[in-house]
């Protein structure tokens, strides 16, 4: 059985690049490559791998099980420690989180977690910030790249930069922060020009050292923001499953987006990030539960989101995330609620309710559990009473055209909606509001695990068309006319709609909750079930899928694969039908994007009069703000009502 390598810090992996000569730089990704299977175990939990006799390389993780110094990797050759082993046992290692700061203060919360921690309510970080109009620019993007006057620092192009806490200050970055965000970009858009296929070991340790660099200057947020490409880049180049160009592809634009600001200079500190998630005083609150969620990382997490409401309809949530995987996402759900000395647990609290006394709230509505937080259960409101009937009192079109278009992190709202089951169709839930031209909407899965209810659920309500149901989710912003549906309850009045429980509170978490036929009316009373149309995709129907292929193209093979794509058509052809669809932006960005790429420029020497890839990297990021704008501003549109209704 094969010893699996400990998680390696990405400030070592980085200096052991650094130290390795030009030539076994070149050696250094088929090293990586051959450590496969090599891995056995050691006295004291130390991890070996043999090269060779005269050769074995160990690695000593520390207490937190992770190799975070550079003493902990040791070599027997006699080029250590600037040995080829060494570094190549290093980069065949899984990256480590990085470490968290201190510990709180004695009345701050102690679930307060990092930027570069996974986030329990999930991240929207790829979603567009404005939902511009197809055919215009991206926000504050010129509509030809250009390069940047200061050498080294990227144009920075304008737009929203997150939501920011109501007590955080805009301070200007420090010299430090403009030095380190200006390497980061540099080292981002060297690893975009490589493109997965070269980005191998040597562009992946310049991008550590950047972002590592930038956790220094506290800059969390942009080395969060590299630890994802990085992560994304070796899950490409290793072929590993479940991997998708397209959220390498946002990951990228994240990256430059935020590096790119930071250089500019751009006060904001939701563009800074912080290191550990601040909680203010709120004083007295009364929450009511709305629903729960469960949370399952790629990274090992799981555990559980209650998501809450006060009596003014201000969305709170109570999270219980830690290192556990789908276990503790399954187990979490019934867990007792740290808050207060409080007695109930997730399943109570979501159908219940606090009073809560000295709370303390981060920016984001989450509530902490300080030291002098005090919490008492209250009785639980149902969907049909204040606040939360007011979720269901509009329909889902307007509640998405409401969201904050500024918000480019914020995760979106929750929105309740009155819908009839419609058919199933794949993987998927077709339903239509019982409104005059209301479009066909598409509930998916809030997480698509197997052994988590949602998608049981999901297949179950769809084996009865015509049936009446309250759905609480969130919109997918990533998908037409899409909802991410949390719990569902029955219609008020309705006679073919669900029979839950009592002591359900009239909802059904999808993620716990297991609905049975004892839930259901009888098929007798089974109207006559509605044909399921296809329904119109604006997004797919769409030529953005052009724009779509040229980045991630770019991202797959890089600049030079972006220059010989746009060499094998004309223009005209290649974007003559992004014009004729009223694209015009996007169409001048994607043939930019191809002539930059295209452009190399040499002296009379022959070398080149710009060896830098910043140029290129900001074609590309222009080309892909303004697509993420518009896919934005068609799956908006997809929310709304027939014109004809």
């Amino acid at each position: 059985m094969t010893t699996s390598l400990p998680p390696v810090a990405p400030e070592v992996l980085a200096g052991a690049v650094e130290q390795l000569s030009a030539r076994l730089r070149k050696k250094l990704d088929a090293a990586v490559a051959s450590c496969g299977g090599l891995a056995s175990s050691g006295p004291d939990g130390a991890v070996v791998l043999a090269f060779g006799e005269d050769a074995v390389v160990t690695l000593r993780p520390g207490p937190g099980g992770a190799v975070t110094e550079a003493g902990q990797a040791e070599c027997t050759c006699l080029l250590a420690p600037r040995c080829l082993h060494r570094a190549a046992a290093l980069g065949a290692a899984p990256l480590a989180d990085p470490p968290p700061d201190e510990a709180p203060a004695p009345d701050e919360a102690p679930n307060a977690d990092s930027d570069g921690a996974p986030d329990a309510l999930g991240s929207a970080a790829a979603r567009p910030a404005v939902p511009a109009p197809a055919g215009a620019a991206a926000p504050g993007v010129s509509a030809a790249p250009g390069v940047s006057a200061a050498p080294g620092t990227p144009p920075a192009p304008d737009g929203p930069a997150g939501r920011t806490g109501p007590s955080a200050p805009a301070v200007a970055p420090t010299a430090a922060q403009l030095r380190a965000a200006a390497a980061l970009w540099r080292a981002a858009a060297d690893a975009l020009a490589a493109g997965v296929t070269a980005a191998g070991a040597v562009v992946q340790a310049e991008l550590l050292r950047a972002a590592h660099t930038a956790r220094l200057a506290g800059l969390p947020r942009a080395e969060a923001a590299a630890l994802r490409v990085v992560r994304g880049l070796r899950a490409a180049r290793g072929q590993q499953a479940g991997q998708q160009l397209g959220a390498l592809t946002g990951a990228f634009r994240e990256l430059l987006r935020t590096a790119a600001l930071l250089a500019a200079g751009r006060a904001d500190p939701a563009l800074t990030g912080t290191a550990r998630r601040a909680y203010t005083p709120g004083g007295s609150l009364q929450v009511y539960g709305l629903c729960r969620e469960p949370v399952l990382s790629a990274t090992g997490y799981g555990g559980v989101v209650t998501h809450l409401l006060d009596a003014d309809g201000a969305a709170y949530s109570l999270a219980d995330v830690r290192p556990g995987g789908l276990a503790r996402a399954r187990g979490a759900g019934s867990a007792s609620v740290a808050l207060g000395g409080g007695v109930l647990d997730h399943a109570g609290l979501a159908r219940g309710g606090l009073r809560i006394v000295g709370a303390t709230v981060s920016p984001e509505g989450r509530l902490g559990a300080g030291r002098g937080v005090k919490a008492t259960p209250l009785r639980g409101v149902a969907w049909t009473e204040e606040p939360a009937a007011a979720l269901f009192a509009r329909p889902a079109a307007e509640a998405v055209a409401a969201g904050p278009a500024d918000a480019e992190d914020a995760e979106p709202a929750l929105l309740g909606c009155e819908v009839a089951v419609v058919g199933a169709a794949g993987d998927h839930l077709l339903v239509r509001e019982p409104r005059p031209g209301a479009p066909l909407l598409r509930l998916r899965p809030a997480h698509p695990h197997p052994e988590l209810a949602h998608t049981a659920n999901l297949r179950r309500l769809g084996s009865y068309p015509g049936l009446l149901l309250r759905v609480l989710g969130r919109p997918d912003l990533d998908r037409a006319a899409t909802l991410r549906p949390l719990a569902v309850g029955p219609v008020p009045g309705a006679q073919y709609t669900l029979r839950l429980p009592e002591e359900w509170l009239g909802r059904a978490d999808l993620g716990y909750d297991r609905l049975q036929g004892v839930h259901f009316p009888p098929r007798a009373a089974e109207p006559a079930p509605e044909p399921v149309p296809a329904g119109p995709d604006p997004l797919a129907d769409s030529p953005l899928w052009r724009v779509r292929r040229l980045l991630e193209t770019g991202v797959a093979g890089g600049r030079r694969a972006v220059a010989e794509a746009a060499r094998g058509t004309e223009p005209l052809a290649a974007y003559g039908p992004l014009r004729r669809a009223g694209l015009t932006g996007a169409a001048e960005l994607a043939a930019a994007l191809a002539a930059e790429a295209d452009r190399r420029p040499r002296n009379a020497f022959g070398r080149l009069v710009d060896p830098t890839s910043e140029a290129y990297a900001h074609a590309w990021l222009c080309a892909a703000l303004h697509l993420a704008a518009a896919e934005r501003s068609l799956i908006c549109a997809s929310w709304a009502p027939a014109p004809d209704a």
